[in-house]
Formats: C-alpha cells, structure tokens, sequence
C-alpha cells in the first residue's frame, strides 16, 4: 500500500492508509493508546484500542522511535487537524533511546534548551515542526529567486571552494595545505563571476558555501555560509544591479507568501528606496544618531535609517550606495574617473545588511591601479586581470545573504537558527 503523508489524510476518510513518522507524543491509557505521529508534513493522531493487534507494541514505544502505521481514517473534530487514524497494524523501523538529549516537544519558549546544546544534537533538533519550516521556507525563497533567473535566461555556474589568491582584500581567509603550496577558501566566488561574463554569458548564479575567517561573535556572522551570487553584463551603473535584485527578491517572496501566507511578509514595491552613503549620514545626524565610522554604517545606523525608511516611505528595504573607496574593493568602479566613491550598495532589510553588490572596474589599467592603492600585488592577480585583458563588457553583480534574509522573514534572534549546521568560531561539529 503506497504511504500516505500526514497532510493528505483529511482527503481519506473512511479508508485505509499506510503513514510513517516519528512517535511525537504517546499517551498510554489502560484500554487505549493515543500516539501523535510526526513526518514531515505535520503531525496526526493515530489510535491504538486495546483490540487491536498493535496495543502491546505501541504500549512499550519510546518517543521519536521511527514507525508505520497502518489504519483507518475517520473524522475527529477533538483531534490535531480534526482527523484521526484508528491503527490495525504497526512496525517499528527505528528505536530510539528513551532518554533524549534534548526534547522536541517543547511546551514553552523557557524549557527550549540553550542553543550550544541544541547544536550538538541539531539532527534532533531540526525534527521541531517549527524549525523544519524554517529551510522549507528557505526552499520557498530560493525557488521563487530561481524562477527569476530562469525567467530572465541566467547561467548557474558552479564555482571552486580553492583559489590560489584571497578574492577579498583583508586578512579575513582561511589558509589551506594544498600539495606543495598554499591556497584559500573561496571568500566570494567573485572572480568566478567575472569570468563568465569575459566568457560572454552575460548573466550568470551561484548557489556555493563563502568561508570567512572573522573573529566575530555576533547574531549576524559566520565563518561558513551559503550565498547567492549572481552577476550581469551590459551595466550602465550599480543602478542595473539594484533593479534586477529588487525583481530577485519580489519573485521569492511571492513564492514564500504563496506556499506559507502565515507568515504575512510584504512583497515589496519597485523601485526599493535608494540612499547615498552621504545622505545616509545626513539623516542618521538629524536623528541624534552617533556615527563612529565616517564611511561606514554601524549596525545601529543600520537599524536606525531602517526605522526611518519604515515610517517615511513604508519600506523594510533600503539600498545605500556611493561608498568611499577606501570601504569599497578594488575592484569596485568608481563613480567617475578621480572621485573618491565607489559604484558599490548595500541592500538593508529590515536593520540588516544582506546584500553587497556593484558595478566592477573591467578596465584593465584602472583595475590594476586600484588594486596596487589598495597595496596589493599584481603577480597573485594575473590570472584574474587577464579576465578583462580580451575584452569583456561592463557588468555588475551581487553577493546574497539568503541566511539573513531568512532571519528577518521569521524574527529569528540569531543567523544560526536559519542555518543548518552552523560554522562559527567555536562550533566545527556536529
């Protein structure tokens, strides 16, 4: 008999089913037997009389054993859903030890176990109805972003993890033994990016795994993330890219509204504001806002021009752009040739940053005197300069934090939770 999933079982009344799942609850009683069963779906009521063939084995199961079930279905309005399962068989798959290292059914937010211990046992974790949605939300996003980029005929390209020179300028990367010489985790797949565009694909996403080696300890920050980068040609300005992530993220969060309309996100209206860096300070200034970088935005000021993009324009998203150079990578284009700010934006969504993207220098010989002002040398850089060095149109890209996004979607306190085995500075397991 071909299983059944426990969303569909309203549509089987009065017919047998086969279902499988976790044991999610168990309320044994002398004459019958209550037991929830979990899959991925949701959970159903399943019970168990004194009758029935099953009762001595569903009397002795520990819970999140692993089961199928096989039973009627009938109407139930007391029940989970309002339908339930009354069991003529039962198979156990899995044991689980009665003693679990953390609980998954948790009845309120102050018996949830602290998180560095729930992430030793994230497998058991995840099993939580409520943190299983999170990566089906996930899924929801990045299917309506990969409706976009199919829509508007991009290139996915699958770019390395070792590259033989930081993609970044910094020291923020990790260092690896690669045979007789060193290499570095992929900080950005950037260059890779460019690459298809000198290949001529014109538009072209990556779904990969970014590596930073940031000694940081904040909610928004890991030293392993997955990112979306996309990059396209025949940029006029970083405004080209802006558009075209604006109609990015439009197309997920129709999807997430489509497949889960409880979580009352709002599409977001084209265009998205756009602030210059300058302006930004301007208005963080009038608002009593204390700046401790000129050219940057501390995650107050992020929350703070957030706010104010929220009560002016009714818009949790905010683009602010015209960074300085010296905040802006080597690579970045300069507003005009001799200005001192970039083609660079960040995008902010509601108090946090999830997108960097610009315009890039293609230029080969302003490309190589940016990167020599910002102290770097060339040799390390041939392959990458040689991009550009055979013709390559103007284009631009971004790299996506869908982690971030995810964490703002759900008010998640933390990038962690929307993460599935998280890397920080401390955590290398499970």
């Amino acid at each position: 008999m071909k299983r059944t999933y426990n969303k569909d079982i309203g549509e089987q009344v009065g017919q047998e089913v086969v279902v499988s799942g976790f044991v999610h609850t168990l309320r044994v009683q002398s004459k019958i037997i209550f037991l929830i069963l979990r899959d991925v779906t949701g959970v159903i009521q399943t019970v168990v009389e004194a009758s029935s063939p099953a009762f001595e084995t569903a009397k002795g199961l520990s819970h999140e054993s692993v089961i199928t079930i096989t039973g009627r279905v009938k109407e139930a309005k007391q029940a989970p859903g309002g339908f339930e399962i009354n069991v003529s068989s039962l198979e156990v798959l899995s044991v689980a030890d009665p003693e679990l290292p953390i609980p998954v059914v948790v009845k309120g937010s102050d018996e949830e176990t602290e998180a560095p211990t729930r992430f030793d046992y994230r497998w058991i974790d995840l099993r939580k109805p409520e943190k299983t949605k999170i990566f089906k939300i996930w899924t929801a996003l990045e299917k309506g972003f990969r409706k976009y980029w199919d829509n508007n005929n991009f290139i996915q390209l699958y770019p390395p993890a070792f590259m033989s020179t930081p993609s970044e300028t910094g020291a923020e990367v990790f260092t690896v033994n690669y045979f007789d010489r060193k290499a570095y985790l992929a900080q950005s797949p950037q260059f890779y990016k460019q690459m298809g565009m000198a290949s001529g694909f014109e538009k072209v996403f990556m779904v990969a795994p970014v590596f930073r080696a940031e000694e940081s300890f904040t909610t928004r920050h890991l030293t392993e993330f997955t990112g979306w980068d996309f990059e396209i040609s025949y940029v006029n300005s970083h405004h080209d890219v802006m558009d075209a992530e604006e109609g990015m993220i439009v197309s997920g969060f129709e999807q997430v509204l489509k497949e889960f309309p409880e979580t009352k996100i709002e599409v977001p209206s084209q265009p998205f504001p756009r602030i210059t860096m300058l302006e930004a300070k301007k208005i963080l200034k009038s608002l009593g806002v204390e700046s401790g970088e000129e050219h940057d935005l501390s995650p107050e000021e992020e929350r703070a021009i957030s706010e104010y993009v929220k009560k002016e324009h009714n818009h949790d998203f905010v683009f602010i752009h015209e960074y300085h150079k010296s905040k802006s990578a080597f690579y970045h284009m300069r507003l005009e040739e001799g200005s001192d700010r970039s083609r660079r934006a960040d995008l902010l969504y509601r108090g946090l940053e999830v997108t960097t993207l610009a315009q890039r220098e293609h230029r080969v010989d302003i490309l190589t005197k940016q990167a020599e002002e910002k102290g770097m040398s060339l040799e390390p850089l041939k392959d990458y300069i040689n991009f550009f060095r055979y013709g390559c149109p103007p284009h631009g890209g971004a790299g996506i934090g869908p982690g971030r996004f995810i964490m703002k979607i759900l008010d998640l306190p933390n990038v962690r939770e929307a993460t599935y085995l998280p890397r920080d500075v401390k955590r290398l397991n499970p």
